[in-house]
């Protein structure tokens, strides 16, 4: 028996294992596939933007920068690498671009010349304004997941792949998890399991929280010609229709595609990721003229785009940390330590109105 049992091999449930782990608790994870980080995790788009989410969200930003820049016991090689992200705006876009503007720090807003001096295969005469968040960073995902991989088995906690969860139930105050690798128990579980999240809950006997995943696709396309494009900050359109960023001497071009689909390994949609091209197309002066690789992955949201994290009131025990949408790696940091404080009764790191935001039950499903 353990203390905790953490469903899902994720980063989210990987680094809130570590951290609770580091009190003592006896964990184990439960990943249904033979890898941990197989589904979002490793198709992450692997960038810290402070800015990116709506309130909530930026402060559980604020809260894991610092995580990330003096990543102490996690990594002894930096996380971050100098990237930014640049963000164009056509006239019907530029009420999306002032409210994305509103209560940010850190970010300038340029004229479309401006953003063409900096990503010069943008097109000027088609960016009514622009915004570039120059302290926008991307994050080495494998070396954080790693790294809160080796804390937790460390601190003698355990990870067990291959192990889909079959069946959840409550007997005698203790939560039973069958799995394919065999049964375990815990007073405690953590429904980290991203898609799957609401499907688990259903196992256990508690009410869904109305998750929905969504397929994000993207595909690799060679560099243009003549450029150097290793110094270009990530870069899309503000509206969400396509976005960029230098992948390893080539571009990485996805249509910010949000198609809702049920939890599975997903993979792109041929046609999708040809429309999101070629708004990317018009976008630039180059163009596509091959791919070289696609993928896609799955966001999982909530309805209000809002984590859901603490313990469910009708389910003694049942803690939920899902629903991360796309913030789930740069939030890691933040959310596994505030999942390890209200576990534990410790001090979170957010404030009473943080906490009733990401709240279980909010949408009334208790």
């Amino acid at each position: 028996m353990a203390d905790v049992i953490v469903i899902g091999g994720g980063i989210a449930g990987i680094s809130a294992a570590a951290e609770l782990a580091r009190g003592g608790a006896d964990v184990v994870v439960l990943e249904m596939e033979r890898q941990i980080g197989y589904h979002a995790t490793g198709r992450s788009a692997a960038i810290f933007i402070r800015n990116y989410g709506n309130a909530t969200l930026r402060a559980l930003n604020a809260v894991a920068e610092p995580i990330f820049e003096q990543p102490g016991e996690i990594s002894d090689k930096p996380l971050l690498s100098p990237r930014g992200e640049l963000m164009v705006a056509s006239e019907e876009e530029l009420p999306i671009l002032d409210a994305y503007l509103d209560g940010s720090t850190g970010i300038d807003r340029l004229t479309g010349k401006e953003a063409a001096e900096i990503v010069p295969i943008l097109r000027a005469d088609r960016i009514a304004a622009a915004m570039i968040e120059r302290n926008a960073r991307g994050i080495d995902v494998d070396l954080l997941l790693q790294g809160y991989a080796r804390l937790l088995r460390a601190r003698a906690g355990r990870i067990v792949t291959g192990a889909a969860v079959s069946g959840v139930s409550q007997r005698a105050g203790l939560w039973h998890v069958d799995t394919a690798q065999g049964p375990h128990s815990a007073p405690i579980v953590v429904n980290a399991a991203g898609g799957w999240a609401d499907e688990v809950a259903t196992l256990a006997g508690v009410r869904q929280a109305g998750l929905q995943p969504y397929r994000r696709s993207a595909a690799i396309i060679p560099a243009p010609e003549g450029y150097e494009t290793e110094h270009w900050p990530i870069f899309g359109s503000i509206a969400e229709t396509w976005y960029a960023k230098p992948e390893a001497g080539k571009l990485m071009v996805s249509p910010a595609d949000e198609d809702p689909v049920a939890p599975h390994d997903a993979w792109a949609d041929d046609m999708v990721l040809a429309e999101g091209l070629d708004r990317f197309e018009q976008a630039v002066t180059v163009p596509v003229t091959r791919v070289e690789h696609s993928w896609a992955g799955l966001r999982t949201f909530a309805p209000d785009r809002t984590p859901v994290v603490g313990f469910d009131p009708q389910a003694a025990g049942f803690f939920w940390l899902a629903g991360q949408g796309g913030y789930g790696v740069q939030t890691a940091p933040a959310l596994s330590r505030l999942t390890a404080a209200l576990i534990t009764g410790g001090a979170p790191d957010v404030s009473d109105h943080v906490l009733a935001a990401m709240a279980p039950g909010r949408f009334g499903q208790a």
